[in-house]
């Protein structure tokens, strides 16, 4: 113990701390440091925010000093108290026309007390936990109300655009608009095309100048170089008037109807969180593209979040300044610009803070017309096709049109309440159209065969339609029932059931089958009936086939519990096994209806072509082509046509090992004519030459690259690999078998592995488990120089129109990883998932070394 006494004497004036025995000691204070990928990122967004809060403000006509103060607010108390890290808050542009309304119908100070009180409701709702419940709106009904958002915003610009002031709704807007265009302003006009100008050209630079050039923001550089010009040529131009903060507004008393009142404080509301709480799931999704960056920050806590907005609210509203939400162009460059915590959106709100006291006499220089095109911009591209196209795939372009058009034509509450009733209209449409037909098939398998084919969801609605269609059906004859639904209520259960009965005591027979076949109709409460998922009829004697089978595709053939060989009756193999056929049984096989008791072998371990069958293996392959034939192949019988037709041009050759449990397809979501792919015994490049070369994995190589034009290429090892085992327990000498001489084009990775002045490679972060995973990783950086020494990859390397990449799968965890680092062994890291909506997460292939 007198290890653990400190050799400092002891100081009697200080607190003693004291703790438990065997508990760990007290953690150190911790120094509070800001990383300088914050740093970078709050500056970023900084340069973003400063003129969108302004031009914001412009277009609600609030005081330009609001929009500061929304931005310095959200940045700074959103930011600390939130429960999204790196989601940036500040003024909204989906906030504009709720906003502008406000202040056209109750006044500046009252639109300030009507913010506290949303805060207050924000507050109260996070307490309730109820965040979760506003992501159950559809995302139809929130597109289609940013988009009549950003109509209205457009409308509204447009006229100080051409240098004059906006009316009071979207109509007026327009009937004023003609009026408008007879009345130009030439010298807004310029200023307002020339800020478009540069906003549109700006991001589109091309080489690796403007790669350079496109870290400044495009906002930016619109503003300050229309306000250059501006000054510099000397137009006439209404510009930004900041008056001294002693004259700045707060907010007061609410004035005007308490009904009136409460609807502008529940439209803040709800449009704040929607918009937050959304908002906060899409920094998620971008947040997961960055390998790491989940781990460090976390989730988002949307109940925090709710919190957090509603404390800046609170705040934003006392000071004066704009309602507060979650912004999506600010969150997605604090992503992109490598934000790690939540210190980048606080500084951000510190930078506004200065600004707004140091530079007003820059700030003064910005011409109005510049802030409105900018606001113009952002309003038409809150009208997003990429969301028209989704609404469309999903069948909810009404929902989505009648939203839009209602919050321009109404106001934003209204809207809103039309679209949702709109949506759970569609949904009970849905929901109760239902399609039933009869058919008599006289050429089927069966002879004389009635098919009765329901599609959708089975309801007490669609009950006498079922039963006009079931009546159809003679009595005596054998009827296949397809529910094609994922839902049947009491009444038609029973009516199905009913008939059923009355039809199989006439002598008939009735097979009901579904879309998750194996499962029958079963009384609520009860356990449904798995087997072949049919009823057969009573003289049938053959067993289920593959028609029956409910086995995922990827199932492996000795876990099928739906197929037997058929060799014997299933009663007769049942009791030769010794084994139950019930339904839920763990473990067993169909097809020989044995148990995998602990110890047996593993996937991978050899067996006798019977093993886990009960019959020869070929059996197996019979049985799996047979259910591809009845399964799969109408599904991609069409795709495989087109490709017949057009060839065969895949994007990316897949150089992987010969292992069984490597699916290709299956961990990499592919298709038909997306992989050419080469597998052999521990994923190895031979290196090309007459002595050391192999001509079938070279040949493979040069038609991929020089002939399909593929577009990268991926070398993918594996955990558990038996040809790196056998490599690692390799010793010189011996007979040459035909395996150990394929094995020698991997002795260079055994030998980079072994040389002690290259680091090793790792995995995840972390250190690899044993010899043979490291032998696996390390394999995996040697076949890709490997591959650069291939003249056909050397010469599409050099003309940058291939990527090499490097893959590792670990069977066990079920999880893929990617060389990510350009090291000399290299660092494999995890495989996220990547945002999908318009603020996808592209990686810089000048940062990665393989691209995600």
């Amino acid at each position: 113990m007198s290890a653990c006494v400190p050799t400092r004497a002891t100081d009697s004036s200080r607190t003693k701390r004291i703790h438990r025995p065997h508990s760990p000691p007290p953690p150190r204070p911790r120094r509070f440091r800001i990383a300088g990928a914050d740093v970078s990122a709050s500056i970023a967004v900084f340069l973003i925010a400063l003129p969108l809060s302004l031009g914001i403000a412009l277009a609600t006509g609030a005081p330009l000093q609001a929009g500061l103060v929304a931005a310095a607010v959200g940045g700074i108390v959103a930011g600390r108290l939130g429960g999204s890290p790196l989601q940036v808050s500040g003024p909204a542009a989906g906030l504009t026309v709720v906003t502008a309304d406000l202040i056209h119908r109750y006044g500046w100070r009252t639109t300030c007390a009507i913010t506290v009180l949303a805060g207050l409701a924000q507050l109260g709702l996070g307490c309730l936990r109820v965040a979760r419940t506003a992501l159950a709106v559809s995302p139809a009904i929130v597109h289609g109300m940013l988009a009549g958002i950003g109509v209205t915003i457009a409308v509204a610009q447009l006229h100080i655009v051409l240098g004059g002031t906006p009316q009071s709704s979207v109509l007026a807007n327009l009937r004023a608009l003609p009026a408008q265009l007879a009345g130009l302003a030439p010298a807004a006009v310029s200023v307002s095309v020339l800020t478009l100008t540069l906003l549109l050209l700006w991001p589109r630079i091309p080489g690796r100048v403007g790669r350079l050039l496109r870290k400044v923001p495009a906002a930016l550089v619109a503003v300050t170089g229309a306000s250059a010009v501006a000054a510099l040529t000397g137009l006439s131009v209404p510009k930004v008037d900041l008056p001294s903060w002693s004259s700045h507004a707060l907010a007061g008393l609410p004035e005007g109807p308490v009904l009136g009142i409460a609807a502008a404080v529940l439209t803040t509301t709800l449009v704040c969180s929607v918009q937050s709480l959304l908002g906060a799931v899409a920094v998620d999704k971008m947040a997961a593209a960055r390998p790491g960056l989940t781990a460090r920050v976390g989730r988002s806590n949307l109940d925090r979040e709710l919190l957090g907005q509603g404390a800046a609210n609170i705040v934003s509203g006392t000071l004066g300044g704009l309602p507060v939400a979650g912004v999506a162009v600010r969150s997605s460059a604090n992503v992109h610009a490598g934000a790690v915590s939540r210190n980048s959106t606080m500084l951000h709100g510190v930078l506004v803070v200065i600004a707004a006291l140091l530079m007003v006499p820059v700030l003064e220089f910005i011409p109005l017309a510049s802030l409105a095109a900018l606001v113009m911009a952002v309003g038409i591209q809150m009208v997003s096709l990429h969301h028209i196209r989704t609404v469309t795939r999903h069948r909810e372009v009404l929902v989505y049109a009648v939203t839009t058009v209602g919050v321009v034509a109404l106001g934003v509450l209204e809207g809103v309440t039309l679209g949702i009733a709109v949506a759970v209209a569609v949904a009970l449409h849905r929901l109760t159209r239902t399609r039933i037909t009869h058919e008599h098939d006289e050429h089927d398998e069966q002879e004389g065969v009635h098919r009765v084919h329901v599609r959708g969801q089975l309801t007490f609605l669609a009950v006498p339609r079922l039963s006009r269609a079931l009546h159809l059906v003679p009595h005596g004859s054998h009827v296949v029932v397809e529910l094609d639904g994922s839902f049947m209520d009491h009444a038609a259960f029973e009516a199905l059931q009913d008939w059923q009965n009355t039809h199989t005591a006439q002598g008939g027979t009735v097979e009901l089958t579904g879309r998750r076949a194996g499962i029958t109709i079963a009384e609520p409460g009860e356990t449904p009936t798995t087997g072949a998922g049919t009823t057969p009829p009573a003289d049938a004697d053959t067993p289920p086939t593959a028609a029956g089978c409910r086995c995922r595709p990827w199932t492996p053939w000795r876990n099928h519990q739906c197929e037997r060989p058929p060799s014997a009756p299933p009663s007769e193999k049942s009791e030769a096994s010794g084994t139950s056929d019930a339904p839920g049984t763990t473990g067993t096989t169909g097809t020989a209806g044995t148990t995998a008791a602990p110890g047996a072998p593993s996937p991978g371990a050899p067996s006798s072509g019977a093993a886990g069958t009960g019959g020869p293996s070929g059996h197996e392959l019979a049985r799996g082509i047979s259910a591809f034939q009845r399964h799969t192949a109408p599904l991609v019988r069409g795709e495989l046509a087109r490709l017949a037709r057009e060839g065969q041009s895949p994007s990316q050759l897949f150089l992987t090992c010969a292992d069984s449990r490597l699916v290709t397809s299956m961990i990499t979501s592919s298709g038909p004519g997306d992989l050419f792919v080469v597998r052999n015994v521990g994923n190895l490049v031979p290196l090309p030459g007459e002595e050391s070369g192999d001509d079938s994995v070279a040949a493979a190589i040069e038609y991929a690259v020089d002939v399909l034009k593929v577009r990268s290429i991926t070398v993918c090892g594996h955990s558990g690999c038996g040809a790196m085992q056998a490599l690692l327990n390799s010793e010189p000498g011996g007979v040459q078998t035909p395996l150990k001489r394929w094995l020698r084009h991997g002795l260079p990775s055994l030998e980079r592995m072994a040389d002690d002045c290259r680091p090793w490679a790792r995995l995840a972060g972390r250190a690899p488990a044993d010899a043979v995973e490291q032998l696996c990783l390390t394999n995996v950086v040697q076949q890709l120089e490997h591959l650069r020494a291939h003249e056909s990859v050397a010469r599409a390397l050099h003309r940058r129109e291939l990527e090499l990449h490097g893959m590792y799968f670990h069977v066990g965890e079920a999880q893929a990883y990617l060389l990510t680092e350009a090291s000399d062994a290299g660092v494999f890291d995890h495989v996220t998932d990547h945002v999908t909506d318009h603020m996808d997460h592209m990686v810089d292939t000048e940062e990665l070394r393989s691209p995600a």
